[in-house]
């Protein structure tokens, strides 16, 4: 029996014998078969008659096959357009280089496997595991699947796609446990030209080097740095418009307006300090646009913000580039009166690659205004709301060894932050956290810190990377910690 995939060759074989016979109808007749010509006659058109049944059912037969080849096969997806590279540097892997630190452009879209999923679908992920031990006391040690990310996109049209991300964070989501389901990304992109795009929705704001770009393959270390976690709040979204380009020098630049920052989030007196180790400081929401920023959750939109961000990658191996988030906060309700109070974050950075280096260097600094009557109505609060926090980090790593994927690279890092760099409405001197003893019996935290990490990233294919570092705190000596990670995107 024929494949149904391959129908048989059928009707030009038949055609073949078709021609051939009436080749031989039409040859002429030698002068000794003269006599016998009306006899020869009626006998090629009996045979003529026989091939002619023959082709019809052979016809019918071909028909037959291709219906039900028809009725088997997948349902055809919709031709494959030209698929645009997303001006923001976000495509379907959402990643950046490694090693240059530049935005991957979107590939453009397979074509549709057997499932009859349309070509113009995009799917990606990243996630990463952790392991970590404070040296100082070992039953802190904690085995945590950080998080898992799953990311969707569509392609309309060659100039309008559609970007998802959806994040599981701490293995489980429930209302009794610790994890959570979130919706990261959210919005559309339209091409207006080649180098400007119009995007709107709920996206990344295009702060620091992490913020957009926070897959575990694309940053040295277990777990992201302090200061693009605590004063740059990664992953840090809003929801609005924003026009991106960049011009033929290599500067892109990157403007909107947004969703901004509800003071109301901020809780001035804690009972109990809200993190005990390094990982719980960034999981805990503690810094102040960390605990601030809306995440386009029923947000308050009486105020929006504005931002404004430049990055210059004309030179190769360059990457610098500058970014300032300003607006009005929604201000707390409690106590009544209270003026308005501006939100601004300003950051700057650098990246340069030159052959197996990296050197990164980040700083950021963050306001906000007419603190002063919300502190006096909560004198001695335990956690006084800041006027400025702020951070900065150098960083500094090399290739060491390469081989096919393979490829370590060992990295040393130095980070400062300060999470209430100066107050207002609070009496100098006065101490800004609660002294003595919390109700562990241990002293409370202290919302600044002096860190080193040194560690190494072994890559087993540019997609998949383990992970191992060490970390000293200079402040809180109790978070120095020893750390094991795998990450991995797609």
């Amino acid at each position: 029996m024929h494949s149904l995939g391959r129908p048989p060759r059928i009707a030009p074989i038949a055609l073949a014998l078709l021609t051939a016979a009436c080749a031989l109808a039409a040859a002429p007749a030698s002068r000794a078969d003269d006599a016998a010509a009306p006899d020869r006659t009626t006998l090629l058109e009996q045979r003529l008659d026989a091939l002619r049944n023959q082709v019809e059912a052979l016809t019918s037969e071909l028909a037959a096959l291709k219906a039900r080849n028809a009725s088997a096969a997948p349902v055809a997806a919709a031709p494959t357009a030209e698929v645009a590279t997303p001006l923001s540097g976000v495509g379907a892997n959402g990643a950046i280089d490694p090693v240059t630190g530049l935005p991957r452009a979107a590939a453009p879209a397979a074509a549709a496997p057997v499932s009859g999923i349309s070509p113009d679908l995009s799917l990606w992920g990243y996630g990463e595991i952790y392991y970590t031990h404070p040296t100082h006391d070992g039953r802190l040690t904690q085995f945590d699947l950080a998080r898992a990310v799953f990311g969707i996109g569509y392609h309309f049209d060659d100039r309008t796609f559609f970007n998802s991300e959806f994040e599981v964070e701490h293995a489980v989501a429930s209302a009794e446990d610790r994890g959570e389901f979130e919706v990261e990304q959210f919005y559309v992109d339209r091409r207006l030209d080649d180098d400007l795009g119009l995007k709107a929705g709920l996206f990344l704001m295009p702060f620091g080097f992490l913020n957009e770009h926070h897959e575990p393959t694309a940053y040295y270390g277990v777990q992201r740095n302090f200061v693009e976690t605590l004063v740059i709040p990664s992953t840090w979204r809003e929801g609005g418009v924003g026009l991106h380009g960049i011009t033929p020098a290599g500067l892109g630049w990157d403007v909107g307006v947004t969703s901004g920052i509800d003071l109301n989030g901020w809780d001035p007196n804690p009972a109990t300090p809200p993190y005990r180790t390094a990982l719980d400081l960034e999981n805990t929401n503690v810094a102040p646009l960390q605990a601030t920023h809306q995440e386009l959750q029923l947000a308050s939109a009486q105020n929006l913000s504005q931002y404004v961000s430049l990055n210059y990658s004309g030179v190769p191996g360059l990457l610098a580039g500058a970014a300032v988030f300003t607006g009005k906060a929604a201000t707390p309700t409690a106590p009544a009166g209270l003026p308005d109070e501006r939100v601004t974050l300003w950051e700057t950075h650098a990246r340069w690659t030159p052959g197996n280096a990296d050197l990164q260097a980040v700083y950021a600094r963050g306001t906000i205004s007419h603190t002063a009557a919300y502190n006096l109505d909560h004198f001695g609060a335990a956690n006084p709301l800041p006027a400025e926090f702020l951070g900065y980090y150098l960083q500094g790593a090399y290739t060491v060894w390469q081989r096919d994927e393979y490829r370590l690279v060992p990295f040393v890092r130095f980070e400062r932050y300060d999470l209430g760099a100066s107050f207002e409405g609070v009496t100098p001197g006065y101490p800004t956290r609660p002294g003595g003893l919390a109700a562990d019996g241990k002293p409370w935290p202290v919302p600044q810190d002096r860190v080193w990490t040194v560690g190494a990233n072994f890559y087993v294919t540019p997609h998949v990377v383990f992970k191992a570092d060490y970390q000293r705190f200079g402040v809180n000596t109790d978070f120095t910690r020893a750390d094991l990670g795998l990450g991995l995107a797609f």
